[in-house]
C-alpha cells in the first residue's frame, strides 16, 4: 500500500470547502495522498474557490447526484486505497486513520465507520434521520447476512480492487446501498469501526431527504433480488 485517493463529491459547498479540505490535508495516512474533487454543477459560487485548490478537480455539465460524482470519481483514482468524503463538516477526516490502518495491515478489504455504533454520537443526529439510519441498517442485516450497523456512513474505504470492479448504477444518494449490497455479496472481509458524527440541518445544506430513504429501501431490496 503505497498511495490513497479521497474522493470529495461536491455540490454547492461554498461555505466549508476550502476549511474542509485543510482538515483533508491536515491527516497523516503514512501514504501518499491523492485528493480528488468532483464538482457536480455547483451553482453558488463554488467553483470559484478552485483557483485556490491544489487538487484535481473534475466537472459535471449538469447536476447528477452524489452516486454520480463518485461514479466519476472512482475512474480516475489511482490510490490503492480509495475512501469517500462529503464536503462539509458532519464527519472528522481525523477518524479516517484507523478505518484505513485496517487495510493497509491486511486486516480487511472494505471498512466502514460507524456512527450508530458510538453511543456519543446519539444527541448528535437529527431525530427523523436517526431513525431512518436504523431502519435502514437493519434492513441490510437481514436482506444481506451481516453484523453492520451503519449502513449509510459517507466514511467508506475500500482496498481498490473492491471498489473499481464494481459497476455503480446509482446517480443519488442510493449510492450507498448499492455499493454496501454489491460489497456484501462479493463476500469480502468486512469491518466497522465507530466514529463521531454530528449531523447538519437542511438550513445548513443538508441535501438527503425522505424520497432517498424510501428510493434506499428499492435498492437494497433490488440488489437483493433482482441484479
Amino acid at each position: 500500500m503505497e498511495k490513497i485517493t479521497i474522493l470529495i463529491p461536491v455540490f454547492n459547498e461554498k461555505a466549508s470547502l476550502l476549511e474542509l479540505l485543510k482538515l483533508v490535508e491536515s491527516v497523516d495516512f503514512g501514504l501518499e495522498k491523492e485528493i480528488i474533487l468532483i464538482d457536480d454543477f455547483s451553482t453558488d459560487g463554488t467553483k470559484e474557490l478552485y483557483s485556490q485548490v491544489s487538487h484535481k478537480v473534475l466537472y459535471h455539465e449538469q447536476n447528477m447526484g452524489k452516486g454520480a460524482a463518485l461514479r466519476t470519481g472512482i475512474k480516475e483514482a489511482t490510490g490503492d486505497i480509495i475512501i469517500i468524503q462529503d464536503a462539509d463538516f458532519e464527519y472528522k477526516p481525523s477518524d479516517y486513520i484507523p478505518l484505513v490502518e485496517l487495510i493497509k495491515n491486511d486486516e480487511a478489504d472494505v471498512v466502514y465507520g460507524s456512527r450508530l455504533s458510538d453511543k456519543r454520537n446519539s444527541g448528535n443526529f437529527l431525530l427523523l434521520s436517526y431513525l431512518a439510519n436504523l431502519t435502514l441498517s437493519f434492513l441490510t442485516r437481514i436482506l444481506y447476512s451481516t453484523d453492520l450497523t451503519d449502513m449509510e456512513t459517507c466514511y467508506k474505504a475500500f482496498k481498490k480492487d473492491f471498489i473499481k470492479n464494481v459497476e455503480i448504477k446509482s446517480n443519488r444518494f442510493d449510492f450507498e446501498p448499492e455499493i454496501t449490497a454489491k460489497i456484501l455479496k462479493q463476500k469480502v472481509r468486512f469491518r466497522e469501526l465507530p466514529i463521531s458524527y454530528n449531523a447538519r440541518t437542511n438550513q445548513e445544506g443538508k441535501k438527503i431527504g425522505w424520497r432517498d430513504g424510501l428510493q434506499a429501501i428499492w435498492t437494497l431490496l433490488k440488489f437483493r433480488f433482482f441484479d
